[in-house]
């Protein structure tokens, strides 16, 4: 079963530059074009769900034939989709037993799944291990938009500058297991080799002095990494160990502090941008020059609600969001409880971009729950209260807390190579301990670890670790 509605399949290179041209021309009519795109994309996807899916036409069932408002639709989660997976997709050459079979051979990362489809894992950090299967039009759609961004990010001077020094882009991602990124790039080299020399993939999960040595070999004009990798290797090009001269840094996966995206950019003395999706939505949201990401709502529906999934206003912190993916057609994403807490700014964002700007503020899975001093109740801690106390310490290079009890949280922590790591501990104890006293939480403990902050299966670093759900 092929996508229908956009013309938006097909030969790939065509269908990327289509989705480029689109996405300028609807950003250029304004935002109510924008909202027009996302209507009709909506409808048609709603419509080819509930044909071609048995578990959208029993979630729908009952609801009007035409759905341009994405609130009249049910709440799906990824535990909700990976329990019904061969119901969920819609074609039913992909079956749940096939695709994990397909997985657990990691020398098919990037090869395509019944000849046609791109599976990508999820790293199950929040205690569900996802199982995705993203079509081609999904993936024109990521292309093009990744080139309409780069449009906006770059000025005519720096894209002469990529051209003329060749283009390469390297890509610091995990490997070992079939993520997303790692699983594109492989693809792209197996489709394109002459075009993708220019690629180098590079594994997280090697030593740090193993990426600084092949970074300034290869010399990268675009560096991509997670904004955590990213930090460490400002720290090395500070330090002088690293020496690279780079067009553009993009920062992926984690959120970064607007400190940090200012000390990064004079670190490679270039500019600094993120992207903010996930596997199941593609790109969401991407940065602009003050910061802030902005909303790409020709091809994603972002709703921040409560914890009952009513929508909150701008300006207040959401407890989660919930995505929809007009583009990915074999395994539909509609009202994906994403579970990041995002805030939207209340007023118009500065750069002058009119989509909704928002900031991430962490996982709603993240927030820490301790029992009250006195017994009664217990007191929550979203991670951005811990996070920024931590953040804002000199000499901190990456942190990680961990609820190890009901009562207790150990800090991992990893001190810049200036920094006098005796002194970065006593700030951070001295922060955290302030906070939980104001909260009344005095009774918590704090340990300090003998370990580094420790990398997910994905390769991402949770900056704070609740206890896992009983």
């Amino acid at each position: 079963m092929g996508a229908r509605g956009e013309r938006v399949t097909g030969d790939r290179g065509g269908s990327a530059v289509r989705v480029w041209w689109d996405a300028r021309r609807t950003r250029r009519r304004g935002p109510e074009a924008v909202r027009r795109r996302q209507q009709e994309r909506l409808a048609e996807l709603v419509v080819f769900a509930r044909t071609n899916s048995p578990y959208y036409r029993r979630l729908y069932h009952g609801l009007p034939e035409r759905i341009e408002d994405v609130t009249a639709l049910p709440v799906t989660d990824k535990r909700a989709l990976m329990a019904s997976f061969d119901d969920v997709v819609t074609d039913p050459a992909v079956t749940r037993a096939a695709v994990e079979e397909f997985v657990a051979d990691p020398a098919r990362i990037g090869e395509p799944f019944a000849g046609k489809y791109l599976v990508a894992t999820t790293a199950g950090t929040t205690g569900v291990r996802g199982v995705f299967v993203l079509d081609d039009r999904y993936r024109a759609v990521t292309s093009g938009l990744m080139a309409r961004l780069s449009a906006d990010w770059l000025s005519p001077r720096e894209v002469v500058r990529l051209v003329v020094r060749g283009g390469r882009f390297a890509a610091v991602v995990a490997t070992g297991g079939h993520f997303l990124a790692v699983a594109t790039s492989t693809r792209e080299q197996r489709e394109r080799p002459r075009r993708h020399r220019r690629l180098r993939i590079l594994s997280i999960h090697r030593p740090l002095p193993e990426l600084v040595a092949e970074l300034n070999a290869f010399d990268p004009l675009l560096l991509g990494a997670y904004a955590s990798v990213l930090r460490l290797l400002a720290s090395e090009q500070q330090a002088g160990r690293l020496h690279l001269r780079p067009v553009l840094a993009l920062s992926t996966a984690e959120g970064l502090p607007p400190e940090e995206r200012i000390r990064l950019e004079r670190a490679f003395a270039a500019p600094v941008r993120e992207v903010y999706g996930c596997t199941e939505s593609g790109y969401a949201a991407s940065s602009c020059t003050e910061g802030w990401l902005h909303l790409i709502g020709d091809w994603v529906i972002l709703e921040p609600v409560d914890a009952e999934h009513r929508p909150v206003p701008p300006g207040t912190i959401s407890h989660t969001v919930l995505m929809t993916n007009l583009a990915n057609r074999v395994l539909p994403i509609i009202r994906y409880d994403v579970g990041d807490r995002v805030l939207v700014k209340p007023d118009p964002c500065a750069c002058g971009n009119p989509a909704p700007a928002l900031r991430v503020q962490g996982r709603a899975s993240d927030v820490l729950t301790f029992p009250a001093a006195d017994g009664r109740g217990r007191v929550t801690v979203p991670p951005l209260a811990l996070g920024t106390v931590v953040d804002r310490v000199p000499g901190v290079e990456l942190f990680q807390i961990v609820q190890t009890d009901p009562t207790g949280l150990r800090v991992r922590l990893h001190p810049a190579a200036e920094a006098d790591p005796e002194q970065v501990w006593t700030d951070v104890l001295s922060g955290i301990a302030g906070l939980l006293d104001d909260l009344g939480l005095a009774h918590v403990t704090v340990q300090r670890a003998a370990e580094a902050p420790q990398q997910s299966p994905g390769g991402k670093y949770r900056t704070v670790v609740p206890l896992p759900a009983s």
